[in-house]
C-alpha cells in the first residue's frame, strides 16, 4: 500500500529551507497541463524559501536557473497517467516515472531528475497528477480541480512549516 500523500511530502521535504517548485507540462494539451497549473497555484502562495519554475515541456531548459537558485529540495509537479482516478496525486517513485509518463517533454524526465540531482546535490521529489484522460476542454474537470485544491491544502501546510 502507498504511503499518504502528506506523510510521504512531508517526510521528503522535512528540513529544507529552500525549494524549487518545477511545474512540468504543456497548459494547452487537457492531459498534460495538471503540473503547470499546481505550479502557478504554489507561485500564488508567496511561500518564504520557495522559488517556483514554470519549466513547460522543457524542464530541461531551466536546469541552469535551479542550479543558481541553490535548493535543498527540488519538487517536480506534471500529469501522469498512474492508471488511477482523475485528480489522484502521488509521489512517484524513480522507478516508476517512464512508466507514468504522458511525455510531451523533448527530454525523458529520468534524466532531466538524475541531471538535477547530480548537480544541484538537492533530493528530487517528483509529484505525478492523474489527468481526466477523457476531458477535452480549457478549464480542469471537477476531479481534476479537487486533486489540485488537495496537493494545494498539502503543499501550503508542508511548504509553510517544513523548516
Amino acid at each position: 500500500m502507498a504511503e499518504p500523500l502528506e506523510r510521504a511530502l512531508g517526510r521528503r521535504l522535512r528540513g529544507a529551507r529552500k525549494v524549487a517548485v518545477v511545474g512540468v507540462g504543456d497548459e494547452l494539451q487537457a492531459s498534460d497541463r495538471l503540473g503547470i497549473l499546481a505550479a502557478r497555484d504554489v507561485e500564488g502562495l508567496r511561500l518564504p524559501g520557495v522559488k517556483v519554475f514554470l519549466a513547460g515541456t522543457t524542464p530541461e531548459s531551466f536546469t541552469a536557473p535551479i542550479r543558481r537558485y541553490r535548493p535543498e529540495r527540488i519538487l517536480l509537479l506534471d500529469a501522469a497517467d498512474m492508471g488511477e482516478r482523475p485528480g489522484s496525486v502521488a509521489v512517484v517513485a524513480p522507478g516508476r516515472v517512464a512508466g507514468a509518463r504522458l511525455s510531451t517533454h523533448a527530454l525523458p524526465l529520468t534524466v532531466v531528475i538524475e541531471y538535477l540531482e547530480e548537480t544541484t546535490g538537492a533530493a528530487v521529489i517528483l509529484v505525478g497528477i492523474q489527468p481526466d484522460l477523457a476531458a477535452e476542454g480549457s478549464l480542469p474537470t471537477s476531479a481534476e480541480k479537487a486533486g489540485l485544491t488537495r496537493l494545494m491544502g498539502i503543499l501550503q501546510r508542508l511548504l509553510h512549516d517544513r523548516v
